[in-house]
């Protein structure tokens, strides 16, 4: 085929938990602490391109590093800029993984204005440190952020009400657009991710479609904002959506009208991965990649086995996949009870090296081979 991705060192990527928010019970989570990779990163790092990931996504913890207004203490992610300038591995960092600084309203314009100066200032470090400008999602899964802090009270701002919830999603998208502006002024050409599920949801029988298809077409608005198509007051532009990244869990699809039940594959009422990925891109036109999709325990080789067919369908059907992150590539505890999620390529376990979860490694090295026959991808 004529199209061979070029935006990542490597098709695979490996994505670590890097969420910081705060629980509706008011617990701060830090998942990067909590996973130890903050003391193991440079170790994370090589470990992966054992396996032949070169590029992941990782976090920025604004809440660290932001603790006085305006003054940044760069000790937490200094260490992840230099392992991965040490071990060549290409990172595309968050700035916003749903957390942010205590006494901050994220309502607020103060909200826009700190993260916008936070995010060229990060900009910035990272040019002075690798002699590159930096890869960055400024905020993580506005969509879903939207709807966990604004709807259904699952994280900060703790909100339950729909109308808050696309309060939020607008706050969110300034927040955005106010970064992405700053990041490119401190850093000219660097890539900008906007990252958000893509869901599809299907009415039950008997059931009125409307509000699922009224929801279906509302995981666009973020991305819509962005470029300008909705609420243009905003600032919103084309030029202003970069890369896509599209996130894809086992449960993404599902039915609408009780309690809430996944539509898998082979269900007849399941719209094939393939068709998704293509609608995005043709709504869009822009690159395009697979920015986190997992499952847990041993189904974790058969749904990358799956991911992967699909992708390469989507591909042979003209859409320009640029990459599949395993997200998360480090199982980690759970966001609600700290539950052990065995969802990823490594394991938690005491001591400097991860173990593996070997079904998985093998059908990553299997999957690497197809995309290498496909497209030339490594």
């Amino acid at each position: 085929m004529a199209f061979r991705p070029s935006l990542f060192q490597s098709f695979f990527l490996g994505g670590f938990e890097c969420s910081t928010h705060r629980r509706g019970d008011g617990r701060r989570l830090d998942l990067i602490r909590s996973t130890r990779h903050d003391d193991l990163v440079a170790q994370d790092y090589r470990q992966l391109a054992g396996y032949g990931i070169r590029a992941v996504r990782d976090g920025v913890r604004w809440h660290l590093i932001e603790t006085t207004p305006g003054h940044y203490d760069w000790s937490s992610v200094l260490p992840a800029i230099r392992a991965a300038r040490e071990t060549g591995t290409q990172v595309a960092w968050d700035l916003c993984h749903y957390g942010w600084p205590d006494g901050l309203d994220v309502y607020s314009a103060a909200f826009v204005d700190r993260f916008a100066a936070f995010a060229g200032a990060f900009a910035r470090l990272h040019l002075e440190e690798t002699g590159v400008a930096p890869m960055v999602c400024p905020v993580n899964e506005i969509s879903f952020f939207a709807w966990a802090g604004g709807e259904a009270g699952l994280m900060n701002p703790g909100d339950r009400d729909p109308e808050r919830s696309g309060e939020l999603k607008t706050q969110l998208v300034r927040a955005t657009l106010a970064g992405t502006r700053s990041v490119r002024e401190a850093a000219p050409g660097a890539r900008i991710l906007a990252i958000d599920p893509i869901i599809n949801i299907v009415a039950r029988e008997g059931e009125d479609p409307a509000e699922g298809e009224a929801r279906n077409e509302g995981q666009f608005h973020a991305w819509d904002m962005i470029a300008g198509r909705l609420a243009p007051e905003l600032g919103g532009a084309p030029d202003m959506l970069d890369i896509l990244g599209v996130n894809y869990y086992w449960n993404n699809q599902w039915l609408h009208g009780g309690p809430r039940e996944p539509l898998l594959p082979g269900d007849p009422r399941h719209t094939p991965l393939r068709d998704l990925l293509a609608g995005t891109h043709a709504r869009y036109g822009r690159p395009i990649f697979m920015a986190e999709t997992s499952i847990e325990g041993d189904e974790r080789a058969p749904w990358f086995r799956y991911v992967g067919e699909e992708v390469r369908a989507a591909m042979r059907a003209g859409v320009p996949m640029e990459g599949v992150c395993i997200y998360p590539v480090l199982s980690h505890p759970g966001w609600d009870n700290d539950r052990y999620c065995p969802n990823g390529l490594l394991e938690l376990q005491e001591g400097d090296e991860r173990p593996v979860h070997e079904p998985l490694a093998a059908e990553l090295a299997g999957q690497r081979a197809l995309f290498r026959a496909l497209c030339g991808a490594s």
